[in-house]
């Protein structure tokens, strides 16, 4: 999450600031709260102050964890069921004509030495081609076309894509189903394909999932069938494993499941959950930590026995590992005091693999403690057991400092040490040929191959600062690719392994060879094709030449730039990217501002092109930021609609500046209204100079509150909202166009489950209506719109209702009293934005599977 997930990727920043940052960062640890000041400054050092830096991306990560994860539940947990209704009314509705076109399948190559601007570009990191969060990953070895593997990547929220040449070309293969959020692929013994729903990484946009799939013939189909009814639908699954007589186990933030491995008919077994009261139905479901009180790890099945790791993140009284030694039966399970290096004091999230033969069972485990109160690391260690048992004895075969000194790129960060993510990235396995041969992933890759006793960072979280690294790539010797960082997935086939991050996919051959750091060499970029991408914006324009400009802000992947004609697409902007602005005007689609996170706001008027020069005058990037104390992790800021000049921003504060892409720095903005200590905009408009904004505070559960401001009427001030507006995130603001009053506004309320929190009556009202200011409220499509949660809203110049929704973009021509499905072939993942080109076309960015493009409808 670089979110986490979220996140950004490193600036590098001197000694003293690191310790300093640390030791702020350490603090705000134990305190989960959203509405807590960024603690990370753009700071500068001397080798190369890339946006971002470890240990800031592992803060940021965790506040927008909090912001898009923990409050999205509110309040309490989603019944089985709301999924599924949700799912049948849409596609119950006609579909309006035209066709969706998908417009980033071009590569991605964030190493473009073309646009390597000094102090925002992450390019020359190694990364190469990347595309999205890849979460789950399953192999047949040799299968495929030519005696290559057969290769399954499942995006965090893009579906499953299956190669069958080793990773050169994909195909999605879950376009039928009503969830493309991955929680784990696994190959049954059966050689069946198992599709675990719900990304389950307590990510910022990871979403909840409607179950386990199966596909019986994974070469060929792609008739998808569920698993069971609705017992897992509404919540994330950590892993699917089997056992030797026939049945499947699911790890779940509800506990440990089990089905027949055989038949796809029947209902989920629930064999443990710790806290049951917190379940759907139970007398604490209600509660504001219900979705935390269950979280199931892992589950592996050995012999007549089954053990798990069962635990929250950040902590609770039932965090361990458990064993049922009579076949994971309900009411056999037992909290296990493990024997040796490893206690039961601190056990948080935890992976577990076991060799081929039994002999050893390994598990990489996250301290809680360290989580709570410590900045550089939340490692606790790898350890394994090599009686194959969960209760040990365990040896403890590597800590942070260990792994630090084996060729990490983050021993060069003082301050930050391997598994300052551990909560969030977390993998073990083990190569079936050998059990002494283990593959650990967490911000990096890390490889042993004679148990723990020497370790090589095999793939190291990038190349700067190592000796070999310059921007310049003719100096340049570091080997590349450096797989991109944060890693989730691991799958070995054969002699090849294969690693799934916010990157994408890297496989490499295990006899390839190390460079003198002990980095693997050989590594390639299997991610052209695999449109996994995860925008939370979209941005278009044209250029000097007329040429179709399309940017979009990324999770960890910075800002994609797209220029028609051109085979790639580039990064000017590196880590996170966020918000995005491009120039309407015809010709000036090189002004593009770019957010990291937080409001940090940069700008540049030549789309970004620079050769990486530190010297570099002027500079490609100038960074505008708006100094305020709270904003969002990803804050709004937009142009008003009648003047491309006139922008507002937000965070505790609206701001407002008038001299447009010509923006120098930070003085430009004026601060013109307080929406309250605590509160942090979520949405925001403007048109003809009339403003609008929504905002959250608190944005957790406890206590949560929304409100809108406005200066409707000549001055700022906030609105007395009705009782019957869902106290919800307020995910959109839309002001219509055709009142030139600015008087007449709509509300995107986001809810059931998926993103932001809800609050009190979630499940009704996803989209309100004003027509006089703000003094009245009525909900549009009260009977007609799916319960849905709605995230953006354009008007078109025919009064036609453009809506993003979690599930697909939605189209009302009669002001919402009917509603039909935007084009008939979009994917089913989250439409963060919704955007009307001056070329007629209306864009979608999708959390998950690109940005897309439609004619606008007339009807």
């Amino acid at each position: 999450m670089s979110m986490s997930m979220v996140h950004r990727r490193g600036r590098l920043v001197g000694a003293a600031a690191v310790v300093a940052l640390a030791a702020a960062w350490g603090g705000y640890a134990a305190v989960e709260h959203e509405d807590e000041p960024p603690v990370s400054e753009r700071l500068v050092e001397k080798l190369k102050p890339v946006e971002g830096n470890p240990g800031d991306e592992s803060h940021e990560a965790a506040t927008a964890s909090e912001q898009y994860a923990a409050a999205r539940t509110a309040p309490g947990i989603v019944g089985p069921g709301a999924y599924t209704a949700a799912w049948a009314s849409l596609q119950a509705l006609p579909t309006t004509t035209g066709t969706w076109t998908e417009e980033t399948t071009k590569p991605y190559n964030s190493d473009d030495p073309n646009y390597r601007e000094y102090y925002h570009s992450n390019s020359s990191g190694g990364a190469g081609l990347v595309t999205g969060r890849v979460t789950g990953l399953a192999t047949l070895p040799g299968r495929g076309t030519g005696g290559k593997d057969v290769v399954f990547a499942g995006g965090a929220d893009g579906g499953v894509f299956r190669s069958l040449d080793g990773g050169s070309t994909w195909t999605p293969i879950t376009s039928s189903l009503p969830t493309l959020s991955t929680g784990d692929l696994e190959i049954a013994p059966d050689g069946a394909l198992w599709y675990a729903t719900g990304e389950a990484n307590t990510g910022a946009t990871s979403y909840v999932g409607t179950g386990v799939y199966r596909l019986a013939d994974p070469m060929t189909s792609t008739s998808w069938v569920r698993v069971g009814g609705t017992e897992l639908e509404g919540t994330s699954i950590n892993k699917v494993r089997f056992d030797s007589q026939g049945r499947v186990y699911a790890a779940t933030f509800r506990g440990i499941w089990r089905h027949t491995a055989t038949a796809t008919s029947g209902g989920w077994e629930m064999v443990y959950a710790p806290n049951p009261d917190y379940l759907p139905g139970g007398s604490k479901a209600g509660s504001a930590d219900a979705a935390y009180k269950n979280v199931v790890n892992d589950v592996l099945p050995k012999g007549s026995s089954v053990m798990a790791s069962v635990a929250w993140r950040g902590g609770d009284t039932y965090n361990g590992f458990y064993l049922s030694a009579q076949n994971g039966d309900a009411g056999t399970w037992a909290k296990v005091n493990p024997a040796g290096a490893l206690r039961d004091v601190g056990i948080g999230n935890a992976e577990l693999a076991i060799s081929a033969d039994g002999s050893h069972l390994y598990t990489i485990v996250e301290s809680t403690t360290r989580y709570a109160n410590t900045a550089n690391t939340v490692l606790d260690g790898v350890y394994d057991s090599p009686s194959g048992s969960i209760t040990g004895p365990w040896n403890k075969i590597a800590d942070s400092q260990k792994l630090a000194a084996s060729g990490s790129a983050l021993k060069l960060y003082q301050g930050y040490r391997p598994g300052v993510q551990a909560w969030y990235n977390n993998f073990v396995t083990v190569d079936p040929a050998d059990s002494k041969h283990v593959f650990v992933g967490l911000e990096e890759v890390f490889e042993t191959r004679d148990a723990g006793v020497h370790w090589t960072t095999v793939a190291p979280y990038w190349n700067f600062s190592f000796p070999c690294w310059s921007w310049d790539d003719a100096l340049n010797t570091c080997t590349k690719p450096a797989p991109h960082s944060d890693q989730h997935a691991v799958s070995v086939a054969g002699n090849t392994v294969y690693i799934g991050n916010d990157g994408g996919i890297y496989a490499r051959s295990m006899d390839a060879g190390y460079d003198e750091y002990g980095h693997g060499k050989g590594w390639k970029e299997l991610n052209p094709g695999l449109d996994a991408l995860q925008y939370y914006s979209v941005g278009v324009g044209t250029d000097a030449s007329g040429n179709r400009v399309i940017s979009g802000g990324l999770q960890d992947n910075g800002q994609s730039l797209f220029v028609s004609g051109q085979s790639t697409m580039v990064s000017p902007f590196g880590g996170d990217g966020g918000i995005t602005l491009v120039d309407p005007r015809a010709g000036k689609g090189c002004n593009i501002v770019a957010e990291y996170v937080n409001l940090a706001m940069a700008v540049t008027n030549n789309c970004g092109r620079s050769k990486g020069d530190p010297n570099e005058t002027p500079r490609a990037i100038r960074d505008i930021a708006p100094s305020d104390p709270s904003p969002r992790f990803i804050a709004p800021f937009d142009d008003d609609a009648t003047n491309a000049d006139h922008w507002i921003a937000g965070g505790r504060y609206v701001w407002t500046q008038t001299q447009g892409y010509a923006i120098q720095d930070a003085s430009a903005w004026s601060n013109v209204f307080d929406n309250g200590s605590g509160h942090s905009t979520t949405a925001l408009a403007m048109q003809n100079g009339v403003g609008w904004t929504a905002w959250c505070g608190p944005c957790n559960n406890q206590g949560f509150a929304r409100g809108v401001s406005t200066n409707f009427g000549g001055t700022w001030h906030q609105l007395a909202l009705p009782a019957d507006l869902p106290n919800r995130y307020v995910s959109g603001v839309t002001i219509d166009p055709s009142d030139a009053t600015g008087g007449t506004a709509y509300l995107a309320l986001n809810g059931f489950s998926r993103k932001f929190t809800e609050g009190p009556g979630a499940g009704y009202g996803h989209l309100w209506k004003t027509t006089n200011g703000g003094a009245s409220w009525t909900q549009v499509g009260a009977t007609t719109l799916p319960d849905v949660p709605a995230d953006s809203l354009v008007i078109t110049k025919t009064g036609g209702l453009v809506l993003g929704t979690d599930l697909g973009v939605l189209y009302s021509g009669d002001g919402g009293a009917t509603w039909k499905r935007l084009g008939a072939n979009f994917p089913a993942t989250t439409v963060m934005q919704v955007l009307l080109g001056a070329d007629g076309k209306v864009y979608a960015a999708t959390h998950g599977r690109g940005i897309w493009s439609i004619p606008v409808p007339t009807t």
